[in-house]
């Protein structure tokens, strides 16, 4: 089912978090707030978040009247509800009277009541006064018109090492081990005479006892996941008694510059429990360091993730039409900036352009954070004018709705508890693994060539996937071996590398040959780390290219080297392999080479593989096409990631959706951040 089916609309959503708890003492100002969501065009508003002290100023004292206010004038405008379930931001009553909420720090320190997220997942007391209030309002709100969507909590994540977090890890434990002797084995305890005769004799990785126990900390990293989970589910509980056929989603985030998956949680395994996935994307645009066409390849490469975690069209539950107040510098987006990458948000599958904050705050942490209006309130502004626009030419697309994105034939593979594992292992660089950056390096070659991809957790179906990319999958389980070994025997086409297959899900290493030798038909004999000031080369073809960071040095058994190293001790071993494997092949990269290597490696494997780029214009390494369906046909999004306007060759005529002109195939030209959005018949 498709997520518009799911929420039960018939148009794109366009609007944001809104919190008129904020404005109670301002009644012009909720007034005017409904007047220019109309004029900007915005449908949807997300309530609730952060809002526990409004709802709840004392316990058991609960105050509605606001929140049915404001249900009542987004109805009024025949707007969407998403209600946020305000667990994320306890008031201070609660922590005074029932302390075990808080949470516990890596130092068994108590923290004081403030922030947000300050509580913990276990305490029972918390868990009570959430789900208790998450009923209340599903009773009176689960069946309102307007509500299209439940909202748990926002930005879930974090951890606490209190005592009844503690317990509940133990519990964790005995449940998966069974045996204190079949842990044991599992963490190699005996190094460092580490042996464990009692489960209260464990604790979670501090500190002060210990961090470098590489088992321990797979798994609380799995337990820190399982429990959010469990909070997850207890609020989804208390809501489902009153509200049971209204969706539920939670906000997942991205981290960093290169917008890699939040660290903290497993989001494959998360994803599991939501209905629709919905996340927060905030890229630093205008960096100089960074160049549009650069960041809007990290861009699409987490939208594809995040939509491939149920493969199925995502929610932007929060963006920013301007600028953040968090990022190191906090620059606004250029003119034409914010337009482009809403658009890119749809075409990589997203069903909305929403954002944080429809009116900005007048105080506290986030008060410079941009906002659809701004302190002023005035829509004589470029920011409004450029949100209205976006809103505008979200009802120009209606054929999107109820349609998902199709699947891709190349899919990359990302597995969060590898990257735990690799960044926590003491070996190799600590600076250099970089292992989301080096898949993102693979993703934009496809990207550059207009490609589809889609970015995939360890356990997803890939029976579809004419070729599959899995580098650098240090921890990987056996099922995962066998599932790799199956796909590629019945025909398919993988791609693996250096890294890989070191070590089990717990981060015990392999004895003997590495679980993967068959498949890819070599043996590992050693893995050299080079300085950042040091290289390598291979010689790949009648080229030359540079090799960094990493080198294996492999024996084929079964495997063909078509590619060798240059230089060392190792020079004129095989740089790259591949083996022929059942019906399928998998090919295997023994360094980390340059983007000027996958322009040279790609190209003959994608033809003998019969997959192309779009058929809509010749590739452009600034502009970008990504395709989705529709209930008209195909609808190709053709974006210039570049401030100055760029000549494409269309090759075929089709009509801009978004002005309605008939275009005709040949030379156009794409304005500077410019979009077009082509309906035309392959």
């Amino acid at each position: 089912m498709t997520q518009s089916k799911l929420l039960n609309v018939d148009h794109l959503l366009h609007g944001g978090d809104y919190n008129p708890d904020q404005w109670l003492n301002y009644p012009e100002i909720l007034t005017r707030d409904i007047e220019m969501m109309k004029e900007a065009n915005i449908n949807t508003v997300s309530l609730g978040i952060f809002a526990w002290s409004a709802l709840e100023p004392t316990e058991g004292n609960y105050q509605f009247d606001w929140l049915d206010e404001a249900f009542d004038r987004i109805e009024a405008i025949h707007g969407n509800v998403i209600l946020a379930t305000p667990s994320g931001a306890k008031p201070a009553w609660l922590a005074k009277k029932y302390p075990e909420v808080l949470r516990t720090n890596e130092y068994d320190q108590k923290l004081h009541y403030g922030e947000r997220h300050n509580h913990c997942f276990t305490s029972p007391r918390y868990r009570e006064a959430v789900q208790r209030l998450d009923k209340k309002l599903a009773e009176r709100y689960g069946q309102r018109k307007s509500l299209i969507l439940w909202h748990i909590s926002n930005e879930l994540g974090g951890e606490c090492h209190c005592d009844l977090c503690q317990s509940a890890f133990r519990q964790w434990l005995r449940t998966r081990y069974q045996t204190l002797d079949a842990l044991n084995n599992a963490w190699y305890t005996s190094f460092w005479s580490h042996h464990f005769d009692a489960w209260d004799e464990i604790h979670s990785p501090s500190p002060l006892g210990d961090t470098t126990l590489s088992g321990l900390n797979a798994d609380w990293r799995r337990f820190v996941t399982a429990q959010t989970i469990d909070f997850f589910e207890g609020e989804k509980t208390a809501i489902r008694a009153a509200s049971p056929t209204v969706p539920i989603t939670t906000n997942f985030m991205a981290d960093g510059p290169d917008l890699m998956p939040f660290h903290g949680l497993d989001y494959a395994e998360f994803a599991k429990h939501v209905d629709i996935v919905s996340w927060d994307c905030y890229p630093q645009w205008a960096d100089p360091a960074v160049s549009d066409a650069q960041l809007g390849a990290k861009i699409g490469m987490i939208n594809d993730y995040f939509r491939g975690l149920k493969q199925q069209n995502f929610l932007i539950m929060e963006s920013t039409p301007s600028l953040v107040n968090w990022h190191p510098v906090n620059r606004a987006k250029r003119p034409g900036q914010h337009f482009l990458s809403s658009m890119q948000l749809l075409a990589h599958g997203s069903d909305s352009v929403l954002y944080f904050q429809i009116r900005q705050s007048r105080g506290a942490a986030e008060k410079f954070h941009g906002a659809v209006i701004a302190q002023d309130g005035s829509n004589n502004n470029r920011v409004f004018t450029e949100v209205s626009a976006v809103g505008d030419a979200l009802t120009k697309l209606t054929g999107l709705i109820g349609v998902n994105r199709p699947r891709a034939k190349v899919a990359l593979l990302y597995d969060q508890q590898n990257q735990w594992n690799l960044d926590d292992t003491q070996a190799y660089s600590q600076q250099s693994k970089q292992y989301w950056q080096t898949l993102q390096k693979h993703y934009t070659y496809f990207w550059q060539h207009d490609i589809p991809v889609d970015i995939l957790p360890p356990d997803a179906d890939l029976s579809t996937y004419l070729l599959v990319i899995d580098l650098m999958h240090y921890s990987l389980p056996i099922e995962q071996k066998t599932k790799l070994e199956a796909y590629v025997q019945d025909g398919g086409t993988l791609i693996g590398s250096y890294l890989s297959g070191l070590t089990d899900e717990i981060d015990l290493a392999y004895l003997g040959d590495s679980p993967l030798a068959k498949l890819y038909g070599i043996q590992r004999n050693e893995i050299d780390t080079l300085y950042p000031q040091q290289q390598n080369s291979l010689r790949f073809e009648t080229r030359t290219y540079p090799v960094h960071d990493y080198a294996e040095v492999v024996r084929p058994t079964t495997a063909e080297s078509i590619a060798s190293f240059e230089q060392d001790f190792y020079a004129g071993h095989p740089a790259l392999t591949v083996n022929k494997f059942g019906e399928g092949h998998a090919y295997y990269l023994a360094g980390r080479s340059t983007s000027d290597f996958l322009e040279a490696f790609y190209p003959p494997l994608l033809n003998k593989l019969k997959i192309s780029g779009s058929q809509v214009i010749s590739p452009l390494p600034t502009v970008s096409v990504q395709t989705r369906d529709s209930s008209e046909g195909p609808v190709s999004f053709i974006m210039n990631f570049s401030a100055a306007p760029v000549d494409i060759d269309l090759l075929q005529a089709g009509v801009d959706l978004l002005t309605g002109h008939q275009l005709t195939a040949g030379k156009q030209q794409l304005a500077g951040y410019g979009v077009i959005i082509l309906q035309c018949v392959f």
